[in-house]
């Protein structure tokens, strides 16, 4: 089991440390790619994500067949060259952190062990990770850390409580180090919709604990993330968002998608995330193979978000 939990949530909790600009020319997103959608080769990743893509950010979570969790010293050494050789900056570490199950609860179907980017970690090495997630998130010059709410359940009141003291007693201990937690709604996860989204902030009220959000995550379990579920977001606590897209097949199940190609509005949600004020990172999480490859998928699905953002009306 966890250690003994914190009842209630600290005094310290911060605001973002990096300055209201996106440090990446006009676009008002810190607009990157999660380099393994790409490749495991990372530096492949980082020059086709700067020299190709043109951009300035880019998200991490595993290369060389490695989660980042579990890079040694001397790789993370090399991989800090890389991106400073391609002048790339890192928007957040993508860690695993607490996609895992809840001690002694029963996982509903909707969970299914999913997305876990080579890490698998049981409960017991959760805080062991946070303490890695931090330190890395110091080595690669970022402040923020992606989190998720553990293996979805059928019944989450019994356990809902504990959960969320899980995750203050998390945000308490990246305050110490001025980091943000990041939940991301993950429909294998507790939180997957907008409205569990908005339940959870609502529940944990530290200033550095913000919401990852996924529409395309919300999209597959059936949520409507724009305009319904995106609505309910506080806005001033969405710190991240991952973009991807989703089409519905009639047997109620889903597939992925090029962005631009499925049900979500991304126009209508890069829209308001302009107009809102939300200027940190923006990550293609393609998760769409319909090309072959993941990097030729990559490519179709960059593509098709550039399109996007410029019907917005957005400039990158």
């Amino acid at each position: 089991m966890f250690p003994s939990l914190v009842k209630k949530a600290g005094a310290s909790s911060l605001t973002s440390s990096w300055p209201a600009e996106t440090d990446g020319g006009a676009c008002a997103f810190r607009l990157a790619v999660i380099n393994d959608e790409i490749t495991q080769d990372f530096e492949k990743a980082c020059q086709i994500v700067a020299g190709d893509f043109g951009l300035h950010w880019i998200e991490l979570r595993s290369m060389w067949n490695k989660n980042v969790t579990e890079l040694n010293a001397k790789e993370v050494e090399n991989a800090t060259k890389i991106l400073a050789e391609h002048k790339l900056r890192v928007t957040d570490i993508a860690s695993p952190l607490f996609k895992t199950g809840w001690p002694g609860a029963p996982r509903s179907p909707q969970s299914e062990t999913r997305d876990q980017f080579h890490a698998d970690f049981d409960a017991s090495a959760q805080d062991k990770l946070l303490e890695r997630c931090i330190s890395l998130a110091k080595s690669f010059n970022t402040d923020r850390i992606r989190c998720f709410d553990f293996w979805r359940l059928d019944d989450q009141k019994p356990y809902r409580a504990l959960i969320n003291a899980k995750l203050r007693q998390a945000a308490e201990r990246c305050a110490k180090d001025n980091m943000i937690l990041l939940l991301e709604n993950e429909m294998s996860c507790n939180t997957a919709t907008g409205k569990e989204s908005a339940a959870l902030l609502q529940a944990i009220p530290n200033k550095n604990f913000m919401l990852n959000w996924d529409p395309g995550n919300a999209a597959a379990l059936g949520d409507t993330p724009y305009p319904i579920g995106y609505q309910l977001l506080p806005k001033d606590r969405i710190g991240h968002c991952h973009c991807k897209d989703v089409v519905r097949k009639p047997d109620h199940k889903y597939d992925w998608a090029p962005v631009g190609g499925g049900v979500v509005d991304w126009v209508g949600q890069l829209e308001a995330l302009q107009r809102d004020g939300f200027r940190y990172g923006l990550s293609l999480e393609t998760h769409w193979r319909g090309a072959g490859t993941p990097e030729a998928s990559t490519r179709i699905s960059m593509e098709g978000l550039k399109k996007t953002l410029t019907k917005a009306g957005i400039s990158c």
